[in-house]
C-alpha cells in the first residue's frame, strides 16, 4: 500500500495542499472530496489536513480489501473448476499433511484417501504371501533357465553317429600271436600288436634313455603282450607299414622314419613316438578303445 505523503506549505492567506506520489485511488478521492477544494483548504488548519490525510489512507486500504473480498468467491470458483478438470478428488477425500491443514477453509490440498484399497489381512499374512510369490517366481525362472541351457547343450553336443564311434570294442581272441591288426577309430587307424615273448624282451632290454623321445616299454603298455598305438606318423601324419624297418617294428616310407617293436622312434625325421590312445581291458579277451 502506497503511503500518502502530502507536504503542506504556508501562505499568507492559509494553507495549500500539494499531493506527491499519490495512489490513483487517493488522487481520485482528493479531486472529488469537497473538503479538499482550494476554497476549503485555505481556511483549514494544518491539524485537520493531517487527520483527513490519515483517514484517506485508511479509506483507500479498506476499499482495496473490500474489493478483494468481493473477488474471492470468483477466484475460489475458478480454482475449484480447475481442480475438477485435473481429476483432483472432491472435498470428501482426506489427508493429514504435515505442512498444511487440508481441512482449512479455502485450502486447495485435496488428496484422495486410498483406504478402501488397503489389505484387511494382518501384516504377517501379507509377508507370507509376498515371500510365497517371490519364491514361486524364482523357482519358475530357474526351471525356465535350466530348460534353455539344457536345450542349448543338447544342440551343441555330438550327434548319434559321432557318439557311436567314440568307443570301439575288439575281440582279442581273433588276433594270433605275432600279428598286427589295423582298425578305424574316430577316423584314424589304430595298430593292435599281439607281441611274442621275444619281442617283449627286446623292447624292455633296450637302452631307451638315449632315444630321441625317451620312454620305457612298461609306460607304453598295460599288458606286455598287447601293444595298442595310433597308426599315424608323428612327422607329417603318414601311415607307417607294420613289421618293417631296421628295428622290426614300423616304417614310414614317405620320409624314412623307423620305429621299434614298442613304437618308439629310432631313426628318421619323426620327432616323437607313436601315440598311445586311451583303452582298457574290461575282460581278458576284450579290448575297448576310447
Amino acid at each position: 500500500m502506497t503511503v500518502l505523503v502530502i507536504p503542506i506549505a504556508s501562505e499568507s492567506s492559509g494553507f495549500q495542499l500539494q499531493p506527491s506520489r499519490l495512489h490513483p485511488l487517493d488522487h481520485h478521492l482528493l479531486s472529488h472530496s469537497p473538503l479538499f477544494q482550494p476554497t476549503q483548504l485555505r481556511s483549514t488548519p494544518s491539524r485537520v489536513v493531517n487527520c483527513i490525510t490519515m483517514s484517506l489512507s485508511s479509506a483507500s486500504s479498506t476499499l482495496l480489501r473490500t474489493c478483494a473480498r468481493q473477488q474471492l468467491p470468483t477466484t475460489r470458483a475458478a480454482v475449484t473448476s480447475c481442480q475438477q478438470r485435473r481429476g483432483v478428488a472432491d472435498a470428501k477425500a482426506s489427508f493429514e499433511s504435515p505442512f498444511v491443514n487440508a481441512g482449512e477453509r479455502g485450502s486447495t490440498v485435496k488428496i484422495p484417501n486410498f483406504g478402501k484399497y488397503q489389505s484387511k489381512s494382518s501384516p504377517r499374512s501379507n509377508h507370507v504371501f509376498s515371500y510365497f510369490m517371490a519364491g514361486t517366481m524364482g523357482l519358475a525362472s530357474a526351471v525356465g533357465a535350466k530348460a534353455t541351457v539344457q536345450d542349448f547343450l543338447v544342440n551343441m553336443s555330438a550327434s548319434a553317429d559321432v557318439l557311436a564311434q567314440a568307443k570301439v570294442e575288439i575281440a582279442l581272441g581273433a588276433i594270433p600271436e605275432g600279428k598286427n591288426v589295423i582298425i578305424k577309430w574316430r577316423g584314424k587307424p589304430v595298430f593292435i600288436r599281439h607281441r611274442t615273448q621275444s619281442e617283449i624282451d627286446e623292447a624292455r632290454q633296450t637302452k631307451w634313455e638315449t632315444f630321441r623321445d625317451p620312454q620305457s616299454d612298461e609306460d607304453r603298455v598295460q599288458r606286455p603282450e598287447w601293444l595298442v598305438m595310433l597308426g599315424v606318423c608323428t612327422h607329417l601324419g603318414c601311415v607307417p607299414i607294420g613289421e618293417a624297418g631296421d628295428y622290426g617294428g614300423w616304417f614310414c616310407p614317405c620320409h624314412g622314419s623307423h620305429y621299434d617293436i614298442s613304437g618308439r622312434i629310432r631313426r628318421g625325421p619323426a620327432p616323437l613316438n607313436l601315440e598311445i590312445p586311451a583303452y582298457q581291458f574290461p575282460e581278458d579277451e576284450t579290448l575297448v578303445i576310447g
